[in-house]
């Protein structure tokens, strides 16, 4: 801003000198055509009437045009004025705009960024919930329970991790995100402050404006009233703010409990489920060996265990009444926040009540400030009418003692009269009675008055009275107000007592806590103990209770969340007492200046009505006036000592003020103590809680315990929901009241908001990863004994690392140190050399002021002596040429200097290289280290959990060790003694005001460029060290070792499952998973690493291009300087000076010597010339027209080189634009990879929902079959059981007779079967000896018959339903083939989708580095840009140097026409003086001639004739010479005029062109405020439309979230349907088994009693029937153990077809999450892209709008300064005294038109002034002027005379003369000590007037010395008045002041 600010300044400075220079020129031509105008008709003569009426025709023609341009000019004015003016408005208009603009979308962007946090986080806890799906949908009760503890151990840490920490560490290469986050952070906060500087601008310069127009008082008081509304603003904004907060903070405590009560009673309930399922398990154990082993060794082994289970189970019940102590103590915890939450509100309701006194007492303080400014204006009125009063009582006093002046005292009282206008009846009192007086001044006029004056004198008596008895009333209410002020300072001391007394009760608190925490570490030692002894038991069941353990501590992570949140609200309740206190204070603060206020008011009353005593009092004695003075000024001493108490004790509360703030930094050290505290109280809680957690898990005894702590657990969460939810209904209804109070007051306070919840988003992230690393550590903490030697050998590490890094400093700071020391022997260098400057400057200084006295003495002889010129001019070479070698002596100790920077820089270089060197061997001894790791790892799996904690203290030891970034200091010192260089160098060959601001300038813009630079090296610093913490390379290390736990948890399964060609798959696809992970952190390493590389790279080329481009412009402007040195040197056309005064001189010889002539010739007819002393020296040493053609061209060969570097940039911008629709191209086909690899990734997710059904379905008829396969088996046995009895009665039967064929056919007729043969019972019928038994038989068959009829009806049943089960046996064998096929098929389409993957990756590869590739493309394309923009910038500068330089030149130019006009003058004037002398000539040879004739007629005689002759003669002649002078006059006043008319119509045709650029520069400026509201507007529509698809998107992902959510429901509850299912057929099957049983029994039944009955035939038929049964036995024993090995095999097959399923579910998972996040990535790089080209344009934007405002600034100031016309009202002022009496009149008459009077007023005033009888105006001005004697031949004023060319002889009668009034001597003295004044400072070349020459000598000082072409010419001519020359006006002098302008 200084650059800006001397830029504008040098500007203006140089403008300003154009401007009065043109403007000089132009109101000199003015004034002298103005004086001819006054002084027209001064000298005329009679007899010339023609040439007269000719001349006044022609000058009438010439004021008609003048009066026309006159009227064009002022017109031209007004249009500039409103044009000014638009512009302004236009200007402040676009600033407040962008402004808002930028507001808004720094709230747009804060919003943007607040939704992209919650997507982030709904997106985890999707993600949660899909695996927590699939870990449902996979049965758990098939896995073993070791991979089930081991998976859930995996996945929880990462899936914690990812929730803890807010930067989405659960997937590799998120990093890259954050680094781009924070470097558009760093941007944005730069924009942001340049933004605050900008405005800070703004601010300034309104106050500057608006400090002319505001006024005293009123405005402190409403600035006051101003402060106080802000506050009350800022308060209401922060109230609200905390209230929100409060509520989302409860509301996400609500959601927190109550999802973590879930969790709790789900796992309490598996862990009962696993409790029973032990005790079962131990139980049978028991059973066993009781039943198998009676040894009493086991008994009492049995013994010791069940009484070591009893000790555990007792040391359980005190853990958990330590458990329940621990909730009742949280419990008082959650009561304090409720009363803290109350003391809140009472707060916010004492706040509301303080603001609504404050409004009042502010509505109070406005109306009082109102009275206030009222009373000061009457007070001001009634001063105002007393001083007319005391006026008119000296008037009256002088009356009665001089009566005999009546007509003047008249006049007075009129004039009196006119002046006392608000005491109007009074004065008409007075009036009548004056009148009266005037009417009796004859008789007896002074008797009467003085009666009069007697009454009115009694009657101010009584009011003085009056206003002593209102005095002594002000007094008493003084009394009254110290006794309040008195008051206030005692309520002061209270308030402080009041802070003092709450200092005392937080230090108190925080004792108490201290000695809690003293006895919390007393407990933590005892539970240390006591975990040492139970480590030992803990140790067996570690491995199965991990995951317990697991979900445990992330519950109790939420507890400890809800732990700092409590925090969070005990923080800002400390800050609320904290604002209330500082209202307190304000309040306090203002009833203070409300009581001053009142004093200050009552205090103006009592002013008020003396003064209006005073009024009343006017013609009361001067004593009593006295008194009264008297009083008033010991009222203002009291009130001045009642000031200075008020000041007394506003300091003292500003020390109360202190004081407090002093307690309060105390109190807010005391609160982070008391935080630190509680934060390592929660943590040590945590541990505690842990381990007593795994100690209750390994007992099985405690199920009544936990059982009443879950119900207990229960009740308390009601509770605390009960009270989380009337909390947040007050909050609610609070925030409800409160939202519809301060909507006004948030949007205002907005800023302050984000920046608050930027700090606070800073802190919680930094809160989070601090808890993350503290839980890694406390999950690491058991097992640390193994890992002792590692740590040793890590620590020797980072001890290396950190001696290296302590190394590497100490070499830094060597470097630093030696940098130091060479600068400061520099800046000594540069100290002596500006000493010895200033030693040639004081020399030099010297050596002018010798100069200067040797002019002076020059300048005294005789003007002859023109050599004596010559030798000044020789000796002032010699002594130019002195100074240029002594100047070239510094420039050459300057280029040394400048030598012994650039070494100085280019050592600085080549130590930053070094250390760029040093750096990178820094990271490869980091990589090296990873690779230690690695190896490490490998050797160390067993360890793997440990090793966190280790590369966590080494990243931290390397993150603390290693390098610091000197390099800011050492640029900026460099760089500062660079500029002093500069700065030296140019002060070396700076000879002029102008160069020197131009110098000044640009070093300050180049101090801006290297702050810049500054910046971007420090910030370049910041990446590297970034670059060198390698905590990104940590976390891959601990996602490695995470994945060897997933290995380790494969391998564990393997093992307990046993060998398989489906274990060694399963081993393989958990390779190939990890691996591919791998594969991915790579790529993401790789890709972080080369993006990182190419930003370095990049950053490290443009900071080189603009270091270059910075010296190019050094080199470039010190050449330019020394060339405009060159330029501006007096020295360089020294030359031209001498030619140009030898041929003057020569010249001025030959035409003294012609006159010499003729004056020897006419010697006895003319007057010798008197000798007068001119101007010397009229060349000023500008620029030839040689050079000035030079320079255009040069102008023009710059504007062509400018044009193709125009063209060039187009070039350069088209290839941009291509390069650009290139990378669009490419992102769309990246977009079109991306959304081919999500339909790949739907194929598959469709794919794998198939096959969980399909799976599903598998197990649902495989549990069908196992049914089926024991309906089966029965129905075999019944089978076989009807197959053995067959053939026992076929055995039977075989030694019976046939029968007749009737019994064979009634056999046949009954019987269903065709089994049982009937020919047998034919052949036993037909023996006859069997026929009683046949009866027998007969009848037992019909028995037996309907027997077998029901038994054969089951056989067929059964056959039909084992037929059945056969067929679905062979349908599910088809269907298990279906399934494997398609199993396959599945797997051969996962390994074709890994190959696309594959494929697709490395596409992805390729296509990422080909986009790296064109990044770096556009880096170096946007490289070139800067650097384009850099020359274009660098050539707009030298093009608007040129362009000053034009106009410095065409200023010159017009300088030199004004010169050649002054010198064609003078050539016009010798030319008449020749004619003149020529005229003589003829004229004294016709006397010769005459005076012969006039001898020769002597000699005839006629002597009478001869004399008439000869008078006559006389006559004419000088009749002729009057003629002759008349004509040349009035050919002298024509051709000034004419010269006069061209230069105004130049004059008006450049305002002509000036006002055509401002319409133009208008128009631009509008159309460019359209765009920027058009641009905008565009932003913000993009802002709302980026804002609603981001709220889309989180409705989607909550939606998501509820359809996953209910997905898992829907899972368990499928899951639970199924069991129930089971379990119904299962019932079913043993309800058929045993009615099968039944059927058995009977059926076995019925066949022994048959076999009773058949008892002869039994004994065989027992035989065959063993044999057989024991054969059908084997037989379906071996059946039997087949159907369960299948069934087995099946089981086992499901299990692996269910492995393989979870596996390729996991690989897609993660394929997916892959692309996701590189496309996300993408997605975020483009967008973090465009917002910075948004931003750089915009920053473009802003700069051109700067440059543009501060031409526009430039051109106003240089168009509208120079406006009055104060020359031509000072030769009006003169030219009337330098006319005669007579014409006086006529000037009055011409200034009051050109002061617009009309021409009847004029005339009036006039009439008055002749009647008053003195000489006027002018008179009553300048006292006796008018009595003085004005010389009768007037003389003509010249066109460049003010009140400076008044001799000295003329000033001192003016200062002299008679004072008659004051105000007439002040003016005379005024402008004597004016004109003194002017004529002691300035010279007669810098004056605003033309440059014609005065052609009249006078002898004055300095008048004697002078050069020849400034001759004294006879004063026959026409003359004008002298310019007076001071002493030290020589050729040096005017050539400097020639430079200087």
């Amino acid at each position: 801003m200084s650059s800006w600010l001397g830029g504008l300044g040098s500007g203006l400075g140089q403008s300003l000198g154009q401007v009065s220079g043109s403007l000089s020129t132009f109101t000199g031509q003015i004034s002298t055509f103005t004086k001819d105008m006054l002084l027209e008709g001064v000298e005329e003569v009679g007899d010339a009437a023609t040439e007269l009426q000719v001349s006044n025709s022609k000058l009438a023609e010439v004021q008609a045009g003048f009066a026309a341009q006159k009227s064009e000019y002022d017109r031209l004015k007004k249009l500039q004025s409103e044009l000014e003016e638009k512009l302004e408005a236009s200007e402040i208009q676009i600033k407040q705009q962008s402004a808002e603009y930028r507001t808004l979308l720094q709230q747009k962007d804060v919003e943007i960024s607040h939704l992209k946090a919650r997507q982030s986080g709904l997106q985890e806890e999707v993600q949660k919930l899909q695996h927590s799906a699939q870990s449902a949908s996979v049965s758990p009760a098939v896995l073993p329970v070791t991979t089930a503890s081991l998976t859930t151990t995996s996945s929880s840490p990462s899936g914690f991790l990812t929730h803890a920490s807010g930067s989405h560490r659960g997937f590799h290469g998120d990093e890259i995100d954050i680094s781009d986050v924070l470097w558009s952070q760093q941007e944005i906060n730069r924009l942001s402050a340049e933004v605050m500087r900008l405005e800070a601008e703004l601010g300034h310069w309104r106050r500057m404006s608006q400090a002319s127009s505001t006024s005293g008082t009123a405005n402190g008081d409403q600035g006051e009233i101003l402060k106080l509304q802000k506050t009350i603003k800022e308060l209401r904004d922060e109230l609200s703010r905390e209230v929100d907060e409060h509520q989302h903070e409860l509301t996400a405590l609500q959601d927190a409990q109550r999802q973590k009560m879930a969790d709790v009673t789900r796992r309490h309930r598996e862990e009962l489920a696993e409790y029973e399922e032990r005790i079962e398990e131990l139980e049978e154990q028991i059973h066993s060996e009781v039943s198998s082993s009676s040894d009493a060794s086991k008994e009492l082994e049995l013994q010791k265990t069940i009484q070591s289970l009893k000790e555990a189970a007792e040391q359980h019940k005190q853990q958990l009444e330590d458990a329940q102590r621990k909730q009742v103590a949280l419990q008082l915890e959650r009561d304090e926040a409720q009363e803290e939450n109350a003391g809140l509100l009472q707060n916010y309701a004492r706040l509301q009540a303080s603001v609504a006194e404050l409004q009042t007492r502010v509505q109070e303080q406005e109306g009082k400030a109102l009275q206030k400014a009222q009373l000061e204006h009457e007070i001001q009125m009634l001063r105002s009418n007393l001083a007319g009063a005391e006026k008119e009582i000296e008037r009256l006093r002088s009356l009665s003692e001089t009566e005999p002046r009546e007509e003047v005292e008249h006049a007075d009282i009129l004039e009196l009269n006119t002046i006392i206008g608000t005491l109007q009846q009074e004065k008409l009192d007075l009036q009548q009675r004056l009148k009266l007086a005037e009417e009796q001044t004859v008789s007896d006029a002074g008797a009467a008055e003085e009666s009069g004056l007697k009454g009115e004198l009694e009657r101010r008596e009584r009011e003085l009275k009056a206003t002593e008895e209102e005095r002594d009333t002000l007094m008493c209410e003084l009394e009254e107000l110290d006794r309040q002020n008195q008051e206030a300072t005692q309520h002061m001391i209270s308030v402080k007592e009041q802070l003092s007394g709450q200092l005392k009760e937080v230090e108190s608190e925080l004792m108490r806590t201290t000695s809690e925490l003293k006895t919390v570490k007393e407990q933590k030692t005892t539970l240390e103990q006591e975990l040492e002894m139970q480590r030992e038991k803990v140790s067996q069941s570690a491995f199965s209770l991990n995951d317990l353990h697991m979900e445990k501590q992330q519950l109790e992570w939420t507890v400890k969340e809800l732990r700092d949140k409590l925090g969070h609200v005990q923080e800002q309740s400390a800050e609320a007492r904290k604002d209330a206190t500082d209202l307190r204070k304000t309040l306090q603060e203002r009833e203070q200046q409300l009581a001053a206020a009142k004093a200050v008011q009552d205090q103006g009353g009592p002013r008020g009505t003396e003064a209006q005593g005073a009024v009343e009092q006017l013609e009361g004695k001067e004593r009593e006036l006295a008194d009264l003075r008297r009083e008033l000024k010991e009222m203002r001493s009291s009130n001045e000592r009642v000031m200075s108490e008020e000041y007394e004790r506003k300091m003292e509360n500003r020390r109360l003020k202190e004081e407090c703030e002093k307690a309060l930094g105390k109190v807010e050290e005391l609160t982070k103590h008391l935080k630190e505290s509680q934060a390592a109280l929660s943590r040590t809680v945590r541990e505690k809680d842990t381990q007593i957690e795994a100690l209750k898990l390994e007992k099985s005894q405690i199920e009544g315990e936990l059982m009443q702590a879950e119900r207990t657990l229960t009740e308390q969460v009601k509770q605390y929901q009960q009270t989380i939810e009337e909390m947040t209904r007050a909050r609610s209804m609070d925030a409800s009241a409160l939202q519809t109070q301060h909507e006004a007051a948030i949007r205002l306070n907005q800023d302050k908001d984000l920046e608050i919840a930027k700090l606070k988003r800073d802190l919680e992230q930094l809160a989070s990863d601090h808890r993350d690393t503290n839980e890694m550590l406390s999950i690491t903490v058991a097992g640390q004994k193994q890992l002792t030697d590692l740590l040793q050998e890590k620590d020797v590490f980072a001890e290396t690392l950190k001696q290296n890094a302590v190394d590497l400093q100490k070499e830094m700071e060597n470097r630093i140190s030696v940098v130091t020391k060479e600068n400061e022997v520099i800046k000594q260098a540069l100290e002596e050399k500006d000493k010895q400057l200033g030693s040639m400057k004081e020399e030099n200084s010297h050596l002018k002021e010798e100069i200067d006295r040797f002019k002076d003495q020059q300048s005294r002889p005789p003007p002859l002596a023109e050599p004596k010129t010559l030798d000044i001019i020789t000796e002032l070479e010699t002594e130019i040429s002195q100074l240029k070698s002594s100047k070239n002596s510094t420039e050459e100790e300057l280029q040394a200097l400048r030598r012994t920077t650039e070494e100085q820089q280019a050592s600085f270089l080549l130590s930053q290289q070094a250390q760029q060197s040093e750096l990178e061997q820094a990271h490869a001894r980091h990589q090296q280290t990873t690779l230690n790791y690695d190896r490490l790892i490998h050797a160390r799996e067993e360890e793997i959990a440990r090793l966190q904690q280790t590369l966590e203290q080494l990243t931290d030891g390397q993150g603390r060790g290693l390098f610091p970034a000197p390099q800011g200091v050492v640029i900026m010192q460099e760089h500062k003694t660079q500029t002093l260089n500069q700065e030296n160098g140019n002060e070396k060959h700076d000879l002029s005001k102008g160069e020197i601001e131009k110098l000044v300038r640009g070093i300050k813009e180049k101090e801006t460029e290297i702050s810049q630079l500054n910046e971007r090296n420090l910030s370049l610093t910041k990446q590297l060290d970034q670059l060198v913490v390698s905590r990104d390379e940590v976390g891959k290390l601990s996602q490695m070792i995470r994945q060897k736990d997933l290995e380790i948890q494969a391998l564990h399964a393997r093992v307990s499952m046993g060998g398989g060609h489906s274990q060694d798959v399963l081993y393989l696809q958990q390779q190939l998973q990890a691996l591919a992970v791998e594969r991915e952190q790579m790529l993401a390493v790789l890709n972080e690493k080369t993006r990182e590389n190419s930003q370095l790279r990049s950053d490290y080329h443009r900071l080189m291009d603009i270091m270059a481009g910075k010296e190019a412009a050094l080199v470039k402007l010190q050449q330019e300087n020394q060339r405009l040195s060159n330029m501006s040197d007096p020295s360089g056309s020294q030359e031209m000076f001498k030619e140009t005064i030898q041929n003057l001189s020569r010249i001025i010889r030959e035409k003294d010597i012609e006159i010499d002539a003729l004056t020897q010739k006419c010697q006895t007819l003319v007057t010798v010339l008197q000798a007068s002393g001119g101007e010397p020296g009229a060349s000023s040493g500008g620029v030839s027209s040689n050079q000035f053609e030079e320079l255009l061209q040069e102008r023009d060969t710059l504007k062509q080189q400018v044009k193709k570097m125009e063209e060039w940039k187009q070039q350069v911008i088209t290839t941009v634009k291509n390069m650009q629709h290139e990378s669009a191209q490419l992102h769309e086909e990246l977009i079109k990879l991306q959304s081919q690899v999500s339909a790949d990734s739907d194929c598959s997710s469709k794919l794998s929902v198939d096959y969980a059904r399909l799976i599903q379905s598998y197990e649902q008829k495989e549990k069908r079959l196992g049914g089926l396969s024991l309906e089966l088996a029965q129905v075999q046995q019944t089978i076989s059981q009807l197959s053995t009895t067959k053939d026992v009665l076929l055995g039977k039967l075989d030694g019976v007779a046939q029968t007749p064929e009737i019994a064979a056919t009634q056999l046949g007729d009954r019987s269903l079967t065709a089994e049982v043969p009937s020919p047998p019972i034919a052949s036993l019928l037909n023996d006859d000896t069997f026929q009683k038994e046949l009866e027998k038989l007969q009848a037992q068959l019909a028995e037996k018959e309907n027997l077998i009829r029901t038994l054969q009806e089951n056989n067929h049943r059964l056959s039909n339903s084992a037929s059945a089960s056969e067929n679905e046996q062979r349908s599910q064998a088809e269907e298990v083939r279906l399934l494997r096929e398609r199993l396959e098929s599945l797997q051969r389409s996962v390994r074709e989708k890994d190959l696309l993957i594959k494929s697709k990756g490395d596409q992805l590869i390729h296509v990422s580095e080909a986009l790296r590739n064109r990044d770096n493309d556009n880096e170096v394309l946007k490289q070139a840009v800067t650097n384009l923009k850099e020359r274009a910038l660098i050539l707009e500068i030298d093009s608007k140097k040129l362009k000053e330089e034009n106009e410095l030149v065409a200023a010159r130019s017009r300088e030199k026409e004004s010169e050649f006009r002054a010198l064609q003058e003078t050539n016009m004037q010798v030319s008449l003086l020749l004619r003149e002398k020529e005229f003589e000539l003829s004229a004294i040879s016709e006397k010769a001639a005459t005076v012969e004739r006039m001898l020769t007629d002597k000699e005839t005689g006629n002597s009478g004739e001869l004399n008439q002759l000869l008078n006559e003669l006389k006559s004419m002649q000088e009749k002729a010479v009057m003629f002759q002078q008349e004509r040349d006059q009035m050919m002298m006043a024509l051709k000034q005029k004419q010269m006069e008319t061209t230069a105004v119509q130049a004059e008006l045709q450049h305002v002509r062109d000036k006002e055509q650029r401002l319409n133009l520069e208008l128009e631009r400026l509008r159309n460019h405020l359209l765009e920027m509201e058009d641009s905008y507007t565009r932003d913000a529509i993009a802002a709302e439309d980026r804002e609603t698809e981001l709220r889309r998107k989180v409705a989607l992902l909550d939606e998501k979230l509820a359809s996953s959510s209910n997905a898992v429901e829907n899972a368990s509850q499928q899951a639970n349907m199924q069991v129930e299912s089971l379990q119904e057929q299962l019932s079913v099957v043993v309800k058929q088994r045993d009615d099968t049983l039944l059927q058995l029994r009977t059926s076995q039944e019925q066949a022994n009693q048959y076999a009773l009955s058949l008892s002869n035939l039994q004994m065989v038929l027992e035989q065959f029937q063993q044999g057989e049964l024991a054969h059908e036995k084997a037989m379906y024993s071996a059946e039997l153990e087949k159907h369960k090995k299948e069934k087995e095999e099946w089981k086992r097959k499901a299990l692996l077809l269910e492995d393989q399923a979870s596996a390729l579910q996991m690989n897609l998972d993660e394929a997916n999450a892959a692309l996701e996040s590189a496309s996300r990535l993408t997605d975020q790089i483009d967008q973090k892209e465009e917002q910075i080209e948004e931003l750089k344009r915009q920053v473009d934007l802003r700069q051109e709008m700067l440059e543009e405002a501060q031409r526009k600034l430039m051109n106003l100031l240089n168009s509208t300064e120079g406006k009055i016309d104060k020359v031509l009202m000072r030769n009006l002022f003169l030219g009337y005294f330098h006319t005669p009496k007579a014409k006086r009149a006529d000037v009055l008459r011409l200034t009051g038109s050109v002061l617009g009077l009309s021409r009847e007023e004029v005339d009036k005033m006039l009439e008055e002034d002749a009647r008053r009888g003195v000489s006027g105006w002018m008179s009553s001005w300048l006292g006796g002027r008018g009595a003085q004697s004005v010389p009768n031949t007037p003389q003509r004023p010249s066109s460049d005379q003010g009140l400076n060319s008044l001799p000295v002889h003329d000033i001192k009668p003016l200062s002299a003369a008679p004072l008659g009034r004051s105000s007439t001597s002040a003016s005379t003295a005024a402008a004597a000590a004016a004109s003194s004044r002017r004529a002691g400072d300035s010279s007669p070349f810098l004056a605003p007037r033309s440059a014609a020459v005065p052609l009249l000598a006078r002898s004055g000082p300095g008048g004697s010395g002078g050069h020849l072409l400034m001759k004294p010419i006879s004063d026959a001519l026409p003359t004008f008045t002298p310019v007076p020359v001071s002493a030290e006006a020589s050729a040096g002098a005017v050539l400097k002041d020639l430079l200087k302008q």
